[in-house]
């Protein structure tokens, strides 16, 4: 596992969003992640943590 920039987390798609709640695809989009396996660094902040509290099922972490 690499080291993520201080502050950061790196989360990555691992579920498909097809049927989904809206709700939960605009989670998913306002991470930036757009495909099964796609993998971005947020901020570790209270506001994306509350985002990906709500997709954990979706996703995984790391560096969290």
């Amino acid at each position: 596992m690499a080291k993520s920039a201080k502050g950061t987390i790196r989360v990555t798609l691992r579920r498909g969003i097809n049927k989904c709640l809206p709700s939960h695809k605009a989670c998913i989009s306002g991470l930036g992640l757009r495909r099964i396996g796609h993998s971005v660094e947020v901020l570790d902040t209270p506001a994306n943590r509350g985002l990906v509290r709500k997709v954990s099922y979706l996703l995984s972490v790391e560096g969290a």
